[in-house]
């Protein structure tokens, strides 16, 4: 039985924050919507309640029934969740004098708390927030103040109920993690036994004792996740694994044929698939990026469908999917809004009628990375920046053509090598290049141009949600674009993008 934290999401952008947080300190944890509280097993040890965009005081706040963990199980108000708290409870919240965002130091922290053990009065915490809790609740009392928010901690009497006005999550709350290091341990209880090796151990009993004798079938991209989730099921099941490598025209250069020779090498049971001129036909004319998104999702599913046809007695479709992706795709009131639809998390046609298996569900990007370690995965593959599901053709704004590939992959394969080569590379979360539809004007030698442009993209980032853009040396950059230019036929622009994550996203469709 894995222990587990809850964390009720009402919307915070640090929601996913507080989640890593955990994890970081070897705590499984899982986000929720508000209102999706789920029944909770024996393997619950505590609730964590976000922050929210919203005020307590709106009616259109979004709300949640207390009694469903209060007095249950520990809890811990984070921000909006500790003014909900106290509002709901007889409390009073109210639109502060003056709105707090930013650093602020405690100038008050009650002996012999348990939240607050090894916190001391000067201790830095970030705030972000316009309400302020004016009076607790009469069975509440006060255990941390700073010196413009009197109530900047409090805890129910006769239950290990706290709410903090303040952010311990982000590095800027210089004693956070020792805080939530005491509400883990100290007052829910949790062995912190939570590690690569333990996940490993246990998905590996369960999708034994899930799947049994089963066939499963898994398409694998090439990327870590699908790599890793299949290495997991094989490791399982062994050869009942089913592995089909499709190429699908939208690949990196020699993309297909590299990784193809690395997972003969992991000795997985894989099939390569050459459908390029299937995708192209049917990508041609369509510019919507969604609308591209999906035909690769409908092509693959179809290739991918007559090749498991090919497979006697599969049951199960094994999958990449990963936590980011699960967050990113769900939409309800209150947290965060479906930013694009993931290729890799939703529905399958019924034709297909399998199951779906997926054992990275849970997990963030670097942690997929981490198992992957533990697994043996050679360090350049689990090194490898993530790729996106549908390719080149997010990365080329427009219509597909195979021309327009052809030349984004010598575009591409001109900036990561030049990357690897400089250093650059693993420094780098995510860079890639993309196609725009533009022309410009240009002069090569004595002669006039008309020809396409590019951009290079590269981020920072941790798990995906939030980037940043890579401060990469001019003289590198100076370098890429020019031989770009000079060896790519079409190209005589290129450009930097020096968007982040939000308000842009990594990709640009």
């Amino acid at each position: 039985m894995q222990e587990t934290i809850l964390i009720l999401d009402f919307g915070s952008q640090y929601t996913q924050l507080i989640a890593r947080r955990v994890r970081e300190l070897n705590v499984y944890c899982e986000i929720h919507p508000f209102n999706h509280f789920p029944n909770p097993g024996p393997e619950v040890k505590g609730v964590i309640l976000s922050g929210s965009p919203f005020s307590v005081r709106q009616l259109d706040s979004p709300r949640i029934d207390l009694s469903l963990f209060r007095g249950k199980f520990p809890v811990l108000g984070v921000c909006y969740g500790a003014q909900l708290m106290a509002q709901v409870s007889g409390g009073e919240v109210i639109a502060s004098q003056t709105r707090e965002y930013g650093r602020a130091n405690l100038s008050h922290v009650a002996d012999g708390d348990k939240l607050f053990a090894e916190l001391s009065s000067g201790s830095q915490v970030w705030m972000s927030h316009a309400d302020t809790i004016m009076n607790l609740p009469e069975n509440a009392k006060i255990i941390a103040s700073t010196p413009d928010v009197k109530v900047a901690g409090f805890k129910f009497d006769n239950e290990e109920t706290y709410g903090i006005q303040f952010h311990p999550e982000v590095t800027h709350s210089t004693d956070g993690k020792t805080l939530l290091q005491n509400f883990l341990s100290d007052i829910c209880g949790c062995n912190q036994s939570w590690t690569p090796e333990s996940f490993i151990s246990l998905t590996v009993n369960e999708l034994k004792e899930k799947l049994q004798n089963d066939q499963v079938v898994l398409g694998l991209s090439g990327g870590v996740d699908s790599t890793v989730a299949a290495t997991l099921l094989h490791k399982a099941i062994g050869k009942n694994l089913h592995c089909i490598f499709v190429d699908n025209g939208l690949l990196r250069k020699n993309e297909f044929e590299q990784v193809l020779e690395t997972y003969k090498q992991l000795d997985l049971n894989v099939k390569g698939v050459n459908a390029k001129d299937r995708f192209y036909e049917a990508l041609a004319g369509h510019s919507d990026p969604e609308t591209k998104r999906k035909i690769i999702g409908r092509v693959f599913i179809e290739v991918f469908d007559e090749e498991s046809h090919k497979i006697d007695n599969v049951k199960w479709l094994g999958q990449g999917t990963i936590y980011p992706d699960v967050i990113e795709s769900v939409s309800v009131k209150g947290p965060s809004a479906t930013i694009k639809s993931h290729h890799n998390v939703g529905g399958l046609p019924d034709t297909m009628k399998l199951k779906v298996v997926e054992p990275l569900r849970s997990l963030f990007k670097d942690e997929v990375r981490r198992v992957g370690k533990k697994l043996g995965l050679p360090a350049d593959m689990l090194g490898r920046h993530p790729f996106p599901g549908p390719g080149l053709a997010i990365r080329i704004l427009g219509d597909i053509t195979p021309e327009k590939v052809r030349i984004l992959q010598e575009v591409d394969a001109i900036f990561i090598n030049g990357l690897k080569e400089a250093g650059l590379y693993d420094s780098v979360w995510q860079a890639g290049s993309i196609f725009l539809p533009v022309n410009s004007v240009g002069v090569m030698g004595d002669e006039r141009t008309y020809e396409n442009a590019v951009c290079l993209r590269a981020v920072s980032s941790v798990d995906g949600m939030t980037a940043d853009w890579c401060h990469l040396p001019y003289e590198f950059l100076a370098k890429t674009s020019n031989e770009i230019i000079n060896k790519v036929k079409g190209i005589n622009r290129v450009v930097y993008d020096i968007s982040s994550k939000p308000p842009a996203t990594i990709e640009w469709e």
